[in-house]
């Protein structure tokens, strides 16, 4: 019996709100930007706590100045280039180290353009793990997203770019698509050489 039955996402969506404060860090990734953006905002709009948006794509601050999607009051966006990393982190860790916050780094993919070597590549997933454990003690959540596929060997990798995503420990991995007119949502195994899957709807 599949333990995880669909589960539509706008009648249940404070089940994964509180799926996402319990895995600090949740990592969803999707191949398709719109269903992201669709997700991200379902995400915000419903959420009572300030929320931190790191945007690294730009894509959601698009929406907002194209006014295709109304900014929150209690929204803050951040938008980090590789000068003032350092900075922006520390504003965030000030920042939730005050109150409880819903962290959103959106996304991976725009992490890896911004810090394409490897060494910066470890040095930005230090900085995840650290606003992690920073955030567990505030009760954040931190939701972070990433354009992904499944490559010829089964491994999720970024989309486009092929990269390898980079492994952040005690986090639960999400996949996330559309179907029909319901988003859904696949638990993946962080053991990419495990094949079981098990299945979640929104």
């Amino acid at each position: 019996m599949d333990k995880n039955p669909e589960i539509n996402l706008n009648d249940n969506l404070e089940y994964f709100q509180n799926e996402f404060k319990k895995n600090v860090p949740s990592l969803v990734l999707c191949s398709n930007s719109f269903h992201k953006i669709e997700f991200l905002n379902k995400i915000i709009i419903s959420e009572k706590n300030p929320i931190i948006f790191v945007d690294m794509d730009l894509l959601y601050s698009g929406y907002i100045e194209s006014k295709m999607i109304e900014q929150k009051e209690n929204l803050m966006i951040f938008r980090p280039n590789k000068l003032d990393w350092k900075e922006r982190l520390s504003d965030i860790i000030c920042k939730i180290s005050e109150k409880e916050f819903l962290i959103i780094i959106d996304s991976f993919n725009g992490i890896y353009n911004l810090f394409d070597d490897l060494e910066s590549a470890r040095f930005v997933n230090s900085c995840l793990m650290l606003l992690s454990a920073l955030g567990k003690q505030s009760d954040c959540s931190i939701v972070v997203t990433g354009m992904a596929k499944k490559n010829d060997s089964f491994e999720w990798i970024l989309s486009p770019g092929g990269k390898h995503i980079m492994k952040l420990s005690e986090t639960n991995v999400y996949y996330l698509k559309k179907i029909e007119n319901n988003l859904t949502i696949r638990i993946i195994d962080n053991d990419q050489n495990k094949s079981k899957e098990q299945n979640q709807a929104i």
